[in-house]
């Protein structure tokens, strides 16, 4: 199977863009949500119509557009485990937003709990950068990830289905929505390299793999679709950090989980590469679930 050479550098500094893009649409879409919730604005109308209608909203919404767009020009010169990690730095610049915003400064533990979520990241684009593989995309590939892909939108319906009869937990639906946002980077990527293969073999011949790929774009719609409604409902039920940490955390780790399984991006890893990965990521995660509650911690002094 023959490999396409990546940019790691370039990949990871749109990465960090496309993080912080994240973190401001995030923000902002949370403002505007949370006033629809709290008020009854002249004229009423539905939900949809009155988020249209709130400019922090619509601006969150943009910003949200950008992040995709910044996040997939990364996958265009980056292995997906390299750069999908990256993300967990979304919730560090929210930290950094909000504090500057209310004119604080973040606590102690907020500073550790960063400190440790940058240092895993690094260790774990460092590593990944190092030992991981680009693949070219093949039709098992493809298969794999549309049928993994209907799977899961299957799983949603039904929880969604159910929660209109009997109430879920808040937090799963921040959960729902990071899975469906790996989605969204994960068959960006294959379609990112199926193009990039056909551009350097000049010959575009439509057979049963162009129409997977086909697919994996309606994929995208239909996760990217999902995945911003759920988004949604997790801000009117969850504080913007919660989102923002669950995000960056279910994301990430569900996209390098198919990365490794079906792209086969860690296929020529060494057995001391996936020790790495799994202390870095420990550490992220930990780090992001530490930074969550410290900022939980810190909100009632803030608003006091």
């Amino acid at each position: 199977m023959s490999t396409v050479e990546p940019t790691p550098i370039l990949g990871v500094l749109l990465a960090l863009v496309s993080a912080a893009a994240l973190s401001v649409g995030n923000l902002l879409q949370a403002r505007g949500v949370h006033t629809m919730e709290t008020t009854s604005p002249p004229g009423g109308g539905s939900k949809a119509v009155r988020l249209l209608r709130n400019r922090s909203w619509l601006l969150g919404a943009v910003l949200l557009g950008v992040a995709i767009l910044f996040q997939l020009g990364s996958l265009a010169f980056a292995p997906l485990m390299v750069v999908q990690p990256i993300g967990v730095t979304a919730l560090v610049f929210t930290v950094a937003f909000t504090s500057i915003a209310a004119h604080t400064r973040p606590s102690r533990a907020m500073v550790v709990a960063i400190a440790i979520c940058v240092l895993g990241i690094a260790l774990f684009v460092g590593v990944a950068a190092r030992v991981t593989v680009q693949h070219a995309i093949g039709t098992t590939q493809l298969v794999a990830l549309l049928v993994t892909l209907a799977a899961v939108l299957v799983v949603v319906l039904v929880l969604w289905s159910t929660a209109r009869v009997r109430p879920m937990p808040s937090i799963a639906w921040v959960l729902l929505g990071g899975i469906c946002s790996a989605f969204v980077a994960t068959l960006g990527k294959t379609v990112i390299l199926r193009v990039q293969a056909l551009l350097h073999s000049h010959e575009v011949v439509f057979d049963l793999t162009t129409l997977l790929t086909l697919g994996c774009l309606v994929g995208v719609a239909l996760a990217g679709g999902m995945s911003v409604y759920l988004v949604q409902r997790a801000h009117a039920v969850n504080r913007p950090e919660v989102v923002v940490a669950g995000l960056t955390v279910v994301d990430p780790a569900v996209a390098v989980v198919l990365a490794i399984l079906i792209l086969g991006e860690a296929s020529s890893a060494p057995g001391w590469a996936f020790v790495a990965f799994l202390v870095a990521g420990g550490a992220a995660v930990a780090g992001v679930f530490m930074l969550s509650r410290a900022e939980g911690a810190a909100a009632p002094v803030e608003s006091a």
